[in-house]
């Protein structure tokens, strides 16, 4: 057997066995095994069988598709412990065997309590007790048990309750003390607080309060010590073996009284020596799921009195088992709190592995003054919903901008779907943003969730907005102006709640002016932007990314931890990278896959010689390294470059350089330019 663990919007729905020669489908239809209700998921997306000696789960031709730990599924994947199918918004964990902190089966434990957890100022004896005091197998008669009892009087609701009398007092005592033990966030200081209750309401000399770790039916449990008391000049000693073991077995609480070398309870000494009067021991006693099903002792109560004329009772026993009833109660809640503590620390770890397998890590990797402003900017527009403009050179990094805004927004539970305008026609890029109806063109099978209603609660990015064509401007702008939206070929009208964030490596003031961009769409898309500044103009982060990508390839490769050397960092540092940080990574990870030593060098960095289209002739580069110029030669460039602009019209270029036309053909004259001519 095997199982699927579902998870639903982040939170566990359900646990599903999977049963060798049972055939298991997944998908919005209820026939199927797993039913998932959404429309991201097919009727019947996905299938899930058991062949050669594993589990093998395929993809039935969904719309949206099945992934597994991130990878979008093209063929038969055989399943691995702890592999996640993610269909639509749900995941399906698959384990071979159900993990300790889902079961259900047993009854919870408690761990990490201090191994003794004492009252301030006693003194506890935890000495290992002699075989005449503790250990089975002497020769004398069993103890004299004179009271059994196996539930209480006190919680029935039918007892007369007198405020007068003996139990009419105990049960206020009782309320009482329930009503504090629900309040501990500890079972330590429940204990503790139980102690107090039992020692102002029972005449006992000492007790303690043990936890169940382990034991053997036949045998002597073994317990840890959660809270002791004792009066003083008494020392607290530790419960018998004899007395542990009936009490565990039975799951009854007793009360023992003093015979003759009755050492078998640890009422006397190896001298015969009373140690005891009476002794009390109570099960904590708990079920798998709280109601009918087997019983087990997951604690004891011990108490005992030491004084000849103040014995204990059988009503104290009842007192102490319904203390012992009601500190059950106590550590079976903190003991699901902490099962659901636990619970949710995994599923945030497994959460945060999910998004670095699917590579929506919102960490922007640069801390100089240029990278310092983007962080900035980040961080006071996420927690607002104004649409964001990000702008940069191609490779800059927008989509991480973008990411980094999602995941520090309200929206990071929503989706992040990105899409890029410039991939698709106009008519595709309609149906991709804002879906289809069955029927609405050639090739529409079938109704299809634009990215709109895909990315509702979230965040929608669309790269490359400036490539939008005129008609999907109009649409997409009312969108933004918050009006519903109809389907291509749809009647129905659609409202969404999406933060838009746009991006673009285009000069969008241009295209406004050339009539290719709406200005109304410009200006609702430019309510925050955010400039990325291309990577040779932040030169200083070119180390600390480079030195990333180093860590991450060497990594994913399984190769050891390579270095650059110093000629190979400086030629990084120079290199003026036209094509950005995507190509810094590129680089970086050609050198990984092709370097057979632990030093990268710089013959094994595979650099360019393009420019960036954004990129001046003033910005002056020969293979990576600065050239130094004087003054006149960057005159003699500037001047040159300008006519060439300007097709050498003289007028023109003596505007655009601020100089009379006669100051320009001194320098034309003295520089001795040539039209054409390139410097």
């Amino acid at each position: 057997m095997a199982y699927l663990v579902i998870q639903e919007d982040n939170k566990w729905s359900d646990v599903f066995r999977l049963i060798v020669g049972r055939r298991v489908t997944v998908g919005r239809s209820p026939t199927n095994s797993i039913v998932v209700r959404s429309e991201q998921v097919s009727r019947y997306h996905a299938e899930i069988f058991h062949t050669e000696g594993n589990w093998v789960v395929r993809d039935l031709d969904s719309r949206n598709g099945t992934s597994v730990s991130g990878v979008r599924l093209v063929s038969d994947h055989t399943l691995e412990n702890g592999e996640s199918v993610m269909i639509g918004k749900s995941v399906l964990t698959f384990y071979e065997q159900l993990p300790a902190h889902l079961g259900m089966d047993e009854a919870p434990t408690l761990s990490g309590l201090p191994p003794q957890a004492t009252s301030p100022g006693l003194e506890l004896d935890d000495s290992e007790p002699s075989a005449e005091e503790f250990l089975d197998g002497q020769e004398s008669e069993p103890p004299q048990i004179v009271h059994r009892k196996h539930e209480t009087e006190l919680l029935h609701r039918d007892h007369p309750a007198d405020a007068g009398s003996s139990i009419g007092r105990a049960a206020w005592q009782l309320c009482r003390l329930a009503f504090s033990l629900a309040g501990q966030t500890s079972f330590a200081n429940a204990a503790r607080l139980a102690l107090d209750g039992l020692f102002e309401n029972t005449r006992v000399s000492a007790g303690a309060i043990w936890l169940v770790r382990s034991g053997a039916k036949g045998q002597v449990p073994e317990l840890d010590l959660v809270a002791s008391r004792s009066n003083q000049p008494h020392v607290y000693r530790r419960i018998s073996n004899y007395l542990a073991r009936t009490v565990t077995e039975t799951g009854e609480a007793i009360l023992a009284q003093d015979i003759a070398d009755d050492s078998n309870i640890g009422l006397r000494d190896s001298k015969g020596e009373i140690l005891a009067q009476s002794v009390i021991c109570a099960p904590l006693r708990v079920t798998a799921q709280g109601g009918p099903g087997p019983v087990m002792v997951r604690g004891l109560i011990h108490l005992y009195t030491t004084e000849a004329d103040t014995g204990l009772t059988a009503e104290d026993l009842d007192f102490t088992l319904a203390v012992a009833d009601n500190l059950s109660l106590a550590y079976k809640s903190l003991s699901r709190q902490q099962k659901m503590s636990e619970v949710i620390s995994v599923t945030r770890r497994e959460v945060t592995q999910l998004r670095e397998r699917l590579g929506t890590e919102s960490e922007i990797v640069g801390s100089g003054p240029a990278m310092q402003l983007v962080h900035q900017q980040v961080a006071q527009v996420a927690p607002t919903n104004a649409t964001v403009l990000v702008r940069g050179e191609s490779g800059v990094g927008k989509e991480l901008v973008a990411r980094a805004i999602h995941f520090a927004s309200h929206r990071s539970k929503g989706p992040f779907i990105c899409m890029n305008c410039a991939a698709l026609s106009e008519s595709l890029l309609e149906s991709e943003l804002f879906g289809h109806e069955k029927g609405a063109f050639t090739g529409a099978t079938e109704k299809k969730m634009g990215k709109f209603e895909t990315a509702d609660t979230g965040t929608l990015m669309l790269d490359e907005i400036g490539e939008m064509s005129a008609a999907v401007q109009a649409k997409f702008l009312r969108v933004l102006e918050g009006h519903p939206f109809e389907r291509v070929g749809g009647s129905k009208p659609i409202k969404v709640n999406v933060r838009v964030i746009a991006a673009t490596n285009r000069d969008l003031e241009q295209a406004v002016q050339q009539g290719t961009f709406r200005k109304d769409l410009y200006f609702r898309l430019r309510v925050v932007e955010i400039d990325v500044p291309a990577l040779r103009k932040r030169r200083e982060d070119v180390p600390e990314i480079a030195e990333y990508f180093l860590a991450k390839f060497c990594t994913e490769l399984g190769k050891r931890h390579k270095r650059f050397s110093h000629a190979a960092s400086e030629r990084l540092r120079h290199y003026r990278w036209p094509g950005n940080v995507r190509e810094l990574k590129n680089v970086v990870e050609r050198a990984v896959v092709l370097s057979n030593h632990d030093t990268i060098d710089a013959e094994e960095l595979a650099l360019s010689n393009l420019r960036s289209a954004s990129e001046t002739n003033l910005e002056i580069e020969s293979d990576g390294q600065f050239e130094p110029v004087t003054l006149d030669e960057m005159e003699r460039r500037h001047i040159l470059n300008v006519l060439n602009n300007t097709q050498w019209n003289k007028s023109k270029t003596a505007t655009i350089l601020g100089v009379e036309r006669s100051t320009l053909d001194r320098k034309i004259k003295r520089y001795d330019l040539e039209r054409f001519r390139v410097g």
